[in-house]
């Protein structure tokens, strides 16, 4: 039945880890030849693995996990999926049902210990219930707000004989709105008809709602002209060489994107939730603007942020209704307020935020992204997978995204360990493409050992390391905020990553010359195998530009920016 429903539901990967609550399920695996499994080192590593392929391929991921420890190794990958809208449905083996509660051998209360961190979980206990859960699972997890959902069968109901029942057209009692109400969408084309200084604020949900949303917005953005940014989720949902692109906004956005989202008029948020990072104070946040919100979680609307004109629904579908309501009436925009804005932004844009010095003797690692993206910008088969802290910061702010789906990373939970085994889903689903994970050594070093199942399919993914031998944004935060006390802010004992990529049956590179940079990063990206790169870069830079917590987005740290005297005490550019 499990194996029957999920190719039903078009499944042609499994991620997984046996263990003796599942192997029913195992057994019948390996009796077909229609789905792979891919035998993960770590269930966790099973689960970012799922969310790489997902969000790389707008298809849900499917886990399948023992019970016990199985599941419970689940819970970050589980967490990371709900906070970040990623589809997975995870399958999950306990204990027999009578043995429920006895605390027999690899029992945990997974339904229990899951309920928070999923979006729907189920016990099965009917073995003539099974088929028709997993496919309900399959629609929950994809439709309205995506996320993970979870199915717990104990191991007598696997062995169980029962009736099967095939998917349906969907009679389920889930049946999110994506039709938005037209008087708001008309309200909103009113307000877009008369504002002076607008602004996009786009995220991961254009992403989520499909290719055609995208295009919808980047229809929509170059026809009025208005200037668009995005959260970290977002990034690619419009391209980064688009006439209109302001660049990532929030904690460690560029200067004129938090600038324009402090003062402007009309505020346009798509697909996007006002999390911290990105709304800084929230008393004043863009304090002076009428604030539309466009999102299919009714939840999400007022939650942080009041919503002057709400509009719940699929994104694809209101954008679709704004553009034929604006055509219908005239395609109007004050084009000259706009202009003038698009002047004031250009301004604020000389400010170049992400300046940095060069340096003939060590590597910096913004330099080591520029040079990563100088060499593959023109590969439309790249996709960017990242681990969380500094390095994750700096590609977003280095690397341009041209497409949706090419980027993947950890965005609301910040999972440290989650970009490798993304890269290992992301290859899985795209065998020729270059994939490339950004990492900290300590990030990247959460979860290693999925080196193992790199090495073991043959996968290229290219793992590219860039090692401060620190802790970068803690160090960073301690600089800044806790008086230079650098509490366990590194490791005294790290590995030769060379050596370790050669035990696991990959190839290592080690660079630290500025001026072997390229040729290095050339002989990596021409491997054919798994590739972990050790790139040695400067121990104390920081990540500018900065919000700090608590403070607002006219209140940014600049760095090179603020020394170099472009602005002055008062946020002011200085031309």
């Amino acid at each position: 039945m499990v194996v029957q429903a999920l190719k039903d539901q078009g499944v042609d990967t499994v991620f997984g880890y046996p263990g003796g609550a599942v192997l029913p399920i195992y057994d019948e695996i390996f009796q077909q030849n229609d789905i792979r499994h891919i035998l993960v080192r770590h269930e966790q590593g099973a689960v970012h693995a799922a969310e790489g392929y997902a969000r790389s391929t707008g298809k849900p991921g499917v886990v399948l996990v023992t019970s016990g420890p199985g599941a419970t190794n689940a819970v970050t990958g589980l967490t990371d999926a709900l906070m970040d809208s990623i589809p997975l449905v995870v399958l999950t083996g306990q204990v027999p049902t009578f043995m429920i509660g006895s605390d027999a051998f690899q029992e945990a209360d997974t339904v229990g210990i899951t309920r928070p961190c999923t979006k729907h979980n189920w016990l099965v206990k009917n073995t003539d219930r099974l088929g028709a859960t997993i496919h309900e699972a399959f629609h929950v997890a994809t439709a309205g707000r995506p996320g993970p959902v979870l199915i717990d069968i104990p191991k007598d109901v696997q062995f169980a004989t029962g009736r099967y029942e095939a998917p349906k057209p969907s009679t389920s009692h889930y049946q999110p709105r994506v039709k938005g109400d037209l008087e708001e969408i008309t309200e909103l084309v009113a307000a877009i008809e008369t504002a002076k200084r607008p602004v996009f604020y786009t995220g991961g949900g254009v992403i989520n709602s499909g290719p055609a949303a995208s295009q919808l917005l980047r229809e929509l953005v170059d026809a009025t002209g208005f200037p668009i940014t995005s959260t970290l989720m977002g990034l690619g949902a419009y391209p980064a060489s688009g006439a209109n692109w302001l660049g990532m906004l929030g904690m460690h956005g560029l200067y004129e994107a938090n600038m324009a989202m402090h003062d402007c008029d009309l505020m346009i948020c798509i697909g996007a939730r006002f999390d911290d990072r990105i709304t800084g104070r929230i008393d004043a946040f863009s304090p002076r603007s009428i604030k539309a919100h466009i999102d299919i979680d009714p939840s999400s609307i007022n939650k942080v942020i009041k919503t002057d004109i709400p509009i719940v629904g699929d994104v694809g579908h209101v954008l679709e209704d704004i553009l034929k309501v604006w055509k219908s009436r005239g395609r109007k925009t004050d084009a000259s307020a706009v202009k003038k804005w698009r002047g004031k932004i250009d301004e604020w844009r000389k400010v170049n935020c992400l300046a940095f010095t060069e340096s003939a003797k060590t590597i910096k690692p913004q330099h080591a992204l520029a040079r990563l993206e100088a060499l593959t910008k023109d590969r439309k088969d790249r996709f960017i997978c990242t681990e969380v802290g500094q390095h994750q910061m700096w590609a977003a702010q280095f690397l341009g995204f041209e497409a949706p789906n090419q980027w993947m990373t950890s965005g609301g939970l910040g999972t440290m360990g989650y970009g490798f085994p993304a890269s290992i889903g992301v290859q899985i689903a795209h065998p020729d493409a270059l994939v490339i994970n950004v990492a900290g050594e300590a990030s990247w070093l959460m979860n290693m050992q999925e080196l193992g199942t790199a090495a073991q399919y043959r996968l290229p993914v290219k793992q590219f390391i860039l090692n401060n031998e620190r802790l970068g944004m803690v160090r960073q935060w301690q600089e800044l905020l806790h008086g230079e006390r650098y509490s366990h802010s590194w490791s005294e004992s790290l590995p030769d990553f060379v050596k370790l990529a050669e035990a696991f049956g990959a190839k290592g590179i080690c660079v630290s010359d500025p001026a072997d940079l390229d040729d290095a990063i050339m002989e990596m990206l021409n491997h054919d195998g798994p590739v972990l790169f050790d790139c040695l870069v400067e121990k104390h830079e920081n990540c500018f530009p900065m919000i700090p917590s608590g403070k607002a987005h006219n209140e940014m740290l600049l760095g090179e920016a603020e020394t170099q005297g472009v602005i002055d005490a008062k946020g002011s550019v200085l031309v």
